[in-house]
């Protein structure tokens, strides 16, 4: 088949006969402005715009850098904390704007017909980009703490693009499967909010592993928990790509938490098509 054949979309009106590129390019179109609506929304009305993108998760590491080095001393590496709290945002975003990504767009799910799973989609790209920009920072502050002795940034950072890409799938899975539930049950946003700040800490976000393997010693069970929270994979697989030094242990519980973000995406897609079929009568 053709990208000229036509094929049946189906409208409020019933179904209408269309050329298949007019639909594959008005689907760019649509989702491009989607998630420009979505980054324009974000920063609206602000002197600084964009650049907030880059400098909160800055402001966010210094902040956590200078509290962790006076609390635990000069152990802690800052280049850690900042790829940790960098990708950790990134998580954190996609959840905010992906729960409410149907309820946040009443008007829009109610008057405009248009694929509703574009919402939790254009959110995702959205913090992607969003995210790609911090790392803009994150390799600027690498590269000077390299040129005034410190690491400097790993040789498979070139694998780096592969870490994002998984870790955007993961995202994707978790804006569907929360946008899907908070559309009809408003509880959810509440409750994932308790939630994140428990995932926060039981996550390597400003820390690495080595500082719970003392801990784990001496309790087996410990460590196969730790590595099927996805976060943890992701965080190491991040820091594996950019630190010198860093590494991905490629063992069968790593492994398996990998493999995680596949699982919930599709679980993720399921969900939201069953929940965004009576969308619109409960918004």
């Amino acid at each position: 088949m053709s990208d000229t054949d036509p094929i049946l979309v189906n409208t409020p009106s019933g179904a209408v006969r269309t050329p298949r590129a007019w639909i594959s390019k008005a689907t760019a179109e649509l989702l491009a402005g989607l998630i420009a609506r979505e980054l324009k929304a974000r920063y609206k009305g602000s002197v600084f715009g964009f650049l907030w993108a880059l400098l909160v998760p800055f402001f966010m590491a210094f902040i956590y850098v200078v509290f962790l080095r006076l609390l635990a001393g000069r152990g802690v590496s800052a280049e850690s904390v900042m790829v940790g709290v960098f990708a950790w945002q990134y998580t954190v975003q996609c959840v905010q704007g992906g729960m409410t990504s149907i309820s946040g767009n009443g008007n829009l799910v109610k008057k405009v017909f248009f694929p509703r799973i574009f919402l939790p989609i254009a959110v995702t790209l959205a913090n992607l980009a969003n995210y790609l920009m911090s790392l803009v920072v994150l390799f600027v502050v690498l590269g000077i703490l390299g040129a005034l002795g410190g690491a400097g940034v790993s040789a498979w950072v070139v694998l780096l693009p592969a870490a994002i890409f998984w870790h955007t799938v993961f995202n994707l899975g978790l804006a569907l499967l929360l946008g899907g539930a908070n559309a009809h049950f408003r509880d959810t946003q509440h409750l994932v909010g308790v939630l994140l700040s428990a995932w926060f800490f039981m996550s390597p976000v400003m820390y690495d592993l080595s500082l719970i393997e003392p801990f784990a010693a001496g309790r087996p069970w410990l460590m196969p928990l730790v590595w099927l929270n996805p976060m943890t994979g992701l965080l190491t697989a991040a820091r594996a790509c950019v630190l010198p030094g860093a590494a991905f242990p490629w063992s069968a519980w790593p492994v398996a938490g990998l493999a995680i973000p596949a699982i919930l995406l599709a679980a993720g897609v399921r969900v939201f098509q069953r929940a965004q079929r009576h969308a619109a009568d409960v918004l």
